[in-house]
């Protein structure tokens, strides 16, 4: 009797679809290449972070997005635009810093301003699909260092996913105005809109000191937008009356404003943990924590939240001069993450955690922009083969 044919070993049942997402989902934030390698397995893993469901479900997961690095204007061809802080080797095709002056990054748009005297120009870039947009600069800006801050103007946006929508611009600058009775510098600023092209009404302000702002960004908080000027001056813009106001950082003392460059490098804006407004305050080898509070009777006063000992944190190598060894560069609102410059080069400090990573050795910075976001590789992809409404749209 012949022997039966061997019985073919069935096939595996097939994976659910649902549990390939939570899988993808859990690949670490921090480390884009890895859903970026992901994607690339299969149509099926590609289709599935293209989707704007995975997105969203990535912030209902991971909540706090990760900095995928920093933007800065240092001009030094070995040393690329885009720095990234990521697990692994992560880049994105930034402008070029010898054109563009990176001023802000926000709501998944990054802003530059043209470099030169005739800074004619504003670039928004998405980083995350690479489209971008040219908006002229107002046309009764005169004067030099202004700044820019770049926000979503879609209404009931949860910005997890504003990509091509319409956006906001608020520049601002400073002349001095010398033939005048009132106090001698005229600080500006104008609201661009996307959606109109065009900017609105000139807001204005006398004042007694000049509002350069070369190296800080900016925050926004609730209908306000702060600006930090070089001199240590925090500029309120309210963009709902669309009016100027001048704060004081803590302990402001006029006989020392700044040094002889007119800069006062002590402070940068951030986020306060209460979501009110914050400075950071650079002292030597510890860092101070301030944030704006509602005083009963009074206008809102700083109170000393935190301090925090860097000399426990860094490496030994950072910190050999006990008064000039550290320089605060930059805040990441969304991710509670400060950046701080030393001899021994560029590191993020988380402040929750306590967390310290070495972003790079280089330590020539003079300002920098994080950029903060989950990566998803499909958004580039369509930005790419036309299908994102603001590539290379002009103003």
């Amino acid at each position: 009797m012949a022997a039966s044919p061997p019985r073919r070993r069935a096939s595996p049942p097939a994976i659910p679809d649902e549990l390939f997402e939570e899988f993808l989902l859990r690949l670490p934030p921090d480390d884009p290449a890895c859903l970026l390698r992901a994607s690339l397995v299969c149509k099926a893993w590609s289709h599935t972070v293209s989707s704007p469901r995975f997105r969203r479900r990535l912030h209902e997961l991971h909540r706090t997005p990760p900095v995928l690095g920093v933007l800065h204007n240092w001009e030094d061809d070995a040393i690329p635009r885009f720095i990234h802080t990521t697990a692994s080797s992560f880049s994105l095709a930034a402008p070029d810093s010898r054109s563009w002056r990176a001023l802000d990054c926000r709501h998944g748009r990054a802003l530059f301003l043209s470099k030169g005297q005739d800074a004619e120009e504003l670039l928004v870039w998405e980083p995350i699909t690479g489209a971008q947009q040219r908006v002229p600069v107002p046309a009764a800006f005169q004067g030099d260092y202004p700044t820019a801050a770049v926000f979503c103007a879609m209404d009931g946006c949860d910005h997890r996913d504003c990509f091509g929508g319409h956006f906001r611009v608020v520049f601002v600058f400073c002349v001095d105005e010398e033939d005048t009775e009132q106090d001698p510098f005229l600080t500006s600023a104008a609201v661009y809109s996307s959606e109109t092209g065009m900017w609105g009404e000139l807001a204005s302000m006398h004042g007694e000191f000049v509002m350069y702002f070369e190296y800080y960004s900016s925050v926004l908080i609730g209908r306000s937008l702060y600006f930090l000027s070089d001199g240590g001056l925090i500029l309120e813009y309210d963009l709902v009356r669309h009016g100027l106001t001048v704060l004081d950082t803590p302990d402001c003392q006029p006989d020392y404003m700044s040094d002889d460059d007119g800069l006062d490098n002590r402070y940068n804006l951030m986020l306060a943990e209460s979501g009110a407004l914050g400075v950071s305050e650079e002292l030597g080898q510890r860092l101070k924590l301030w944030t704006k509070e509602p005083s009963y009777g009074t206008d809102a006063i700083w109170v000393l939240s935190r301090v925090i000992n860097l000399n426990i944190l860094l490496p030994n190598d950072a910190l050999v001069d006990a008064i000039n060894s550290v320089q605060v560069l930059g805040f990441a609102h969304e991710a509670n993450v400060t950046f701080v410059v030393t001899v021994a080069g560029l590191f993020s400090i988380e402040l929750q955690s306590k967390r310290v990573r070495k972003v790079s050795g280089h330590r020539g910075f003079c300002n920098l922009i994080p950029v903060v976001s989950f990566y998803t590789p499909h958004a580039r992809l369509k930005a790419l083969v036309g299908e994102h409404p603001m590539t290379h749209r002009h103003g």
